[in-house]
């Protein structure tokens, strides 16, 4: 009896660590990515939302040269798929209407703020980040955000995670024709896109 209790462990971590490698197969499966004509490190970033930059040392590329058929290794990205989705709802709740490049650059606002020691450092922390009884992001407030984000908004996302660590560093943006604090409009201005100012 003894015996047999031995064995049925036995085969059950057997079966438990083939189905761990077999899983293991198959995630590593889909990290990698063959690249098609008119491919280019930033639009397969932007495919799977992770920063250029990761990419290309993930692939030990030294130039931005790819080859059609060449196998690259997609890296995990840092940010989980609740926060990626997170985000393109405030991105959709705050620039429904904008052009795409403004939902690029909300994104990357995000983004820029989990960076910086003047915010908290993570993507929920930011988004949901209250001062003074007011939430950072009006659709917070509102309610906004708990509406589902469209394609748009959830490719914006991932653009933005591609082009992390670039741009201009925008922590602010605000719609002039909107805005009531006067301490906004003293902010340095680095772009204008659709309805909004984007500032540091």
């Amino acid at each position: 009896m003894n015996k047999l209790k031995k064995l049925v462990i036995t085969t059950g971590l057997i079966l438990s660590m083939s189905a761990f490698t077999l899983n293991g197969m198959t995630e590593a499966a889909t990290t990698t990515h063959k690249v098609q004509s008119g491919d280019s490190y930033y639009k397969i970033a932007a495919k799977f939302g992770v920063p250029v930059n990761s990419l290309m040392k993930a692939n030990n590329a030294a130039s931005s040269a790819l080859n059609v058929g060449q196998n690259l290794v997609i890296p995990n990205s840092t940010v989980t798929a609740a926060e990626k989705d997170l985000m393109a709802r405030l991105v959709h709740a705050e620039a429904k209407g904008e052009p795409y490049a403004g939902k690029v650059a909300v994104a990357t606002v995000i983004l820029n703020r989990v960076a910086s020691k003047d915010f908290p450092n993570t993507i929920n922390g930011v988004i949901y980040e209250k001062s003074n009884g007011y939430y950072a992001f009006t659709p917070v407030q509102n309610g906004a955000i708990n509406q589902p984000a469209d394609a748009s908004s959830k490719q914006a996302v991932n653009e933005a995670l591609a082009f992390k660590g670039q741009g201009n560093g925008s922590l602010f943006f605000f719609n002039p024709k909107t805005a009531v604090s006067k301490w906004i409009f003293s902010r340095e201005v680095t772009v204008t896109i659709g309805n909004h100012r984007f500032a540091k």
